[in-house]
């Protein structure tokens, strides 16, 4: 990094409680570069997260930051986008917290595509409460809470969000940080709801899904339309291997601009003035 302006200094800052050998250090890593190279700054970036190892990102980065409830971060992240549409917003989460406890705000969130980008882990594991099976967890894989092995179905994200004709849907690697960088990037200078789900191992509590698992078992997109919603969808069903790169993407209205608020002034929410004597006459005819 140049200059490393998103190195936070703030006391105890610097003691990142994951793991050694998780995924999400490439991940904090490979996005702070990105974000210094788009000349992003800690003022005019925000990140939200809700509860997770990944959750903990807000507190690894220096820019605004806000660390929600359980899969509660896209909610928040469209809110702040509103409010302020200035801001780069950036939501951060685990597939436990996006497919789980946010599923439906997953799917509310694609529904209304507001411009911000949505970068999930994916280490098909629950890890910070010490690895019980998630959404995308495979079929057979044993565990402290699952010793007889996962018999559930597994989510599949990318058809997900294609099938909900998701303005930008991608898929990579962590140990692949060249393509990941690419990719996130592209989400980054999207406009509209940007998803990438990021393969990133669980070196303590998932022993499948290594990085040599991975590497292994994925493949990057080759001679590829991502315009294409039908050739997205089935890409998206290949898990032999499972394909990496950017699935399916879509120009759309986004949110913010289609709100009322928004069509006669492009004056941030957070900068206009507030009539106290409007609030009380809407309170007093409320109530």
């Amino acid at each position: 990094m140049k200059n490393k302006i998103f190195q936070p200094d703030r006391p105890g800052s610097k003691n990142i409680s994951w793991c050694p050998g998780c995924g999400d250090f490439g991940i904090r890593a490979v996005l702070m570069e990105v974000m210094e190279d788009m000349g992003f700054t800690p003022s005019n970036s925000a990140i939200i997260s809700g509860i997770g190892q990944a959750g903990k990102m807000p507190h690894y980065i220096n820019a605004n930051g806000f660390h929600t409830l359980h899969g509660r971060a896209i909610p928040i992240a469209v809110g702040v986008k509103a409010s302020n549409p200035e801001l780069n917003v950036i939501v951060v989460g685990g597939d436990g917290d996006m497919y789980s406890e946010g599923m439906e705000h997953f799917v509310h969130g694609i529904r209304r595509n507001a411009n911000v980008t949505v970068f999930i882990h994916n280490n098909q594991v629950y890890a910070l409460t010490k690895g019980q099976a998630s959404p995308t967890s495979m079929i057979g894989m044993k565990t402290a809470m699952q010793p007889s092995g996962v018999f559930e179905e597994p989510i599949n994200p990318i058809a997900l969000a294609i099938s909900l004709d998701a303005s930008f849907v991608a898929r990579t690697f962590i140990g692949h940080k060249k393509e990941t960088k690419e990719i996130m990037a592209q989400a980054l200078e999207h406009k509209g709801f940007s998803m990438v789900d990021i393969f990133q191992p669980c070196v303590t509590f998932n022993k499948i899904n290594t990085y040599e698992w991975y590497k292994n078992k994925t493949s990057f997109l080759i001679d590829h339309d991502p315009c294409s919603k039908t050739l997205a969808f089935e890409r998206a069903l290949e898990t032999d291997p499972y394909n990496l790169g950017v699935f399916y993407k879509k120009d759309k209205p986004i949110f913010e601009e289609m709100l009322e608020g928004y069509q006669n002034t492009k004056v941030p929410l957070f900068k206009r003035n507030v009539d106290t004597e409007k609030v009380k006459a809407f309170i007093v005819d409320t109530y």
